[in-house]
């Protein structure tokens, strides 16, 4: 696992973990499952973004007599973004829309997590789309620091 940064507006410093083996990101959260994820569902909107869906698999559990940690879905996209892909290679809409999973772990961390769009295209060897799967990693790294983010840095001074 590495470990990357990734800066909102300059003002909010995010440290989160990588695992490049199953082409999911995972940021640590300073917020409950639900508070996570209602703070991501309000970043997409605020930029733009349609909110499909979103699933309490907990509560999905408990309607059978299961116990899941909290467990929460968020399916969401834009198609400015996903079209273009599907253009490219139509069987990454089994990917699409994005989806945001907000979830606790067995220690109580709550962690969210969302597959990275470079792991989508290449999963669907997609070729021609570099300058949109930059522009869709640093969209979603700002949905995620806007959900997780809880202590804001003063932005770094001009020199």
């Amino acid at each position: 696992m590495r470990f990357i940064l990734s800066a909102l507006a300059g003002a909010v410093l995010v440290v989160s973990a990588v695992s490049a083996d199953d082409g999911l990101i995972s940021v640590k959260s300073g917020y409950a499952v639900d508070q996570t994820l209602d703070r991501f569902e309000r970043a997409a909107r605020d930029k733009g973004m349609t909110v499909f869906a979103r699933i309490d698999h907990a509560a999905g559990a408990a309607k059978v007599d299961k116990v899941l940690r909290p467990t929460e879905l968020l399916i969401f996209g834009n198609p400015k973004a996903g079209t273009p892909l599907m253009q490219s290679r139509q069987t990454v809409a089994i990917d699409l829309p994005m989806k945001a999973l907000a979830w606790a772990d067995s220690e109580g961390q709550v962690w969210l997590t969302y597959n990275d769009p470079g792991y989508l295209v290449q999963r669907h060897d997609i070729t021609d789309r570099d300058p949109l799967v930059e522009k869709m990693r640093r969209v979603l790294g700002e949905l995620s620091a806007a959900a997780t983010a809880t202590v804001p840095q003063a932005p770094a001074k001009l020199q």
